[in-house]
């Protein structure tokens, strides 16, 4: 019999009342001030806490409180944080220490600091001892609780250090503010089980636990019916949905019914595991009608040494079996990866290894990372690399991608192809930016009635990075 990882009703209902306190309050205080209390969420890592962000966001205005975009206007603050690299955690540690002037500007400025980073014992206590005008902290498996941890700061003014839950539990019907109109992240399952050797994922998010696939299908329904044109499903490792026989389904079956739904839009999946990547899941992706033919497939290291020493629970032979069948039932899919450099112990072989799967399997993207050691991990205790080896090594790195994404992007020039319209560009002057179904930036001239919609584009000119052209009829 599977065991729920739904949060009982019970408790969603006490958050609630909580919810409906806060709002009380907030009502109160714009009728006395005429100023409505503002929230600001600022947001650090992966799509997943991007998608935590949005449920963050949601609350607060169930709660009462106008979402700003500046936080010097905030009356809350919220910072979701990262703990996949040092430096995000550096990076987010410094904002949080920019905004101690803003409280002494304002006292009544609630501050807080969620997410991953602080699941960590030794993070926490930084936060309890070096920034003591944090107001209050949780991790990953307490979002639920955030309108319950704000509403008891509020009433007693000390300072709380939620403690993480002993179970990680799915928490459903939770209001959410989408960033985007016609974009949107679908959580599809949280958490992970597969303890690669570096990674910090599972002690800070927990083990794996899926959504009930009627859940992920009405919620989907629901944002094809409200024009949503591009809906990404989301999980650490989002091919192992539903893993327990319990469930009677697995993610390949989900993906088949919610390409049944009708409408005109783009389905896509990240992050996968090349352990669960299954044929099953490809075919289906070939037979759809909604399912981008894209791909993220993190390989992390071409050296088979080097792949066991990261419990990565797969060779280069298996990867290179994944991805030949890819191509041969989607010849025109986009395949994009993940690639550690310098991981404890790497030699020059094991490198050259890895530049032989990037010539061998030509990405059209690659997200590259010089290894970063996470306190907890195993491989953090493994004899490091020095930094000028990795420096050295992802410089070569690059520059072996850069070719092969040029010439990947060349090969579209003067091939119409239909993209979705993300409005002005922020980096080029003039012209507006899209996504291919392939998930490559295109820049052309365009118009604010463009934005959101698919428009039929072709390229003239690419780069590794992105393609430029012009509309086309």
């Amino acid at each position: 019999m599977k065991k729920s990882n739904i949060l009982p009703a019970s408790e969603l209902v006490r958050q609630r009342e909580y919810i409906a306190r806060m709002r009380a309050e907030n009502d109160r205080f714009f009728a006395e001030s005429g100023v409505r209390r503002r929230a600001y969420v600022l947001t650090f890592g992966c799509q997943q806490n991007e998608a935590d962000s949005e449920k963050l966001s949601g609350l607060s205005i169930a709660m009462g409180y106008e979402l700003t975009g500046a936080p010097e206007d905030a009356d809350l603050i919220v910072v979701n944080t990262c703990a996949i690299r040092e430096h995000a955690e550096q990076k987010a540690l410094s904002i949080v220490g920019q905004y101690k002037h803003l409280k002494a500007k304002k006292p009544s400025l609630v501050i807080c600091v969620a997410g991953c980073m602080v699941a960590q014992e030794h993070r926490r206590n930084d936060i309890k001892f070096r920034y003591p005008y944090v107001d209050f902290i949780f991790g990953t498996a307490s979002l639920h609780r955030f309108p319950e941890l704000l509403v008891e700061k509020l009433a007693t003014g000390k300072r709380l250090y939620c403690p993480e839950e002993t179970e990680y539990l799915v928490a459903e019907e939770q209001p959410i503010y989408r960033e985007s109109d016609y974009r949107a992240w679908v959580s599809v399952m949280y958490g992970c089980n597969n303890f690669c050797s570096y990674c910090i994922v599972p002690y800070v998010r927990g083990r794996e636990r899926s959504r009930e696939k009627e859940e992920i299908v009405k919620e989907v329904r629901e944002l094809v019916l409200r024009g949503y044109r591009d809906i990404t499903l989301l999980g650490q490792n989002v091919n192992s949905y539903a893993k327990d026989a319990a469930f009677g389904y697995d993610f390949a079956d989900l993906l088949s019914e919610l390409d049944a739904i009708e409408g005109d839009f783009l389905l896509r999946f990240m992050t996968s595991h090349p352990k669960d990547a299954s044929r099953k899941l490809i075919d289906v992706m070939a037979s759809s009608r909604h399912i981008a033919h894209q791909f993220h497939l993190p390989v992390q290291s071409g050296s088979d040494r080097i792949l066991g020493l990261m419990n990565r629970r797969y060779d280069v032979a298996r990867y290179l079996d994944i991805v030949d069948y890819m191509r041969e039932k989607m010849p025109d899919v986009t395949l994009t990866s993940d690639i550690i450099v310098g991981f404890p112990g790497e030699t020059e072989e094991d490198f050259e290894g890895t530049i032989s799967i990037l010539e061998r399997v030509r990405f059209d993207m690659l997200y590259s990372f010089i290894y970063s050691p996470r306190k907890g991990t195993p491989a953090a205790e493994m004899e490091q690399v020095p930094a000028d080896v990795k420096s050295a090594r992802f410089e070569r790195l690059l520059t072996v991608q850069n070719a092969i994404g040029l010439e990947k992007n060349q090969a579209l020039l003067g091939k119409p192809m239909r993209v979705l319209c993300d409005g002005e560009s922020k980096k080029n002057a003039n012209l507006y930016s899209a996504r291919t179904e392939g998930n490559k930036i295109a820049f052309f001239e365009g118009v604010p009635e463009d934005t959101g919609k698919f428009v039929n584009f072709v390229a003239d000119r690419a780069d590794a990075f992105a393609l430029y052209g012009k509309k086309i009829q």
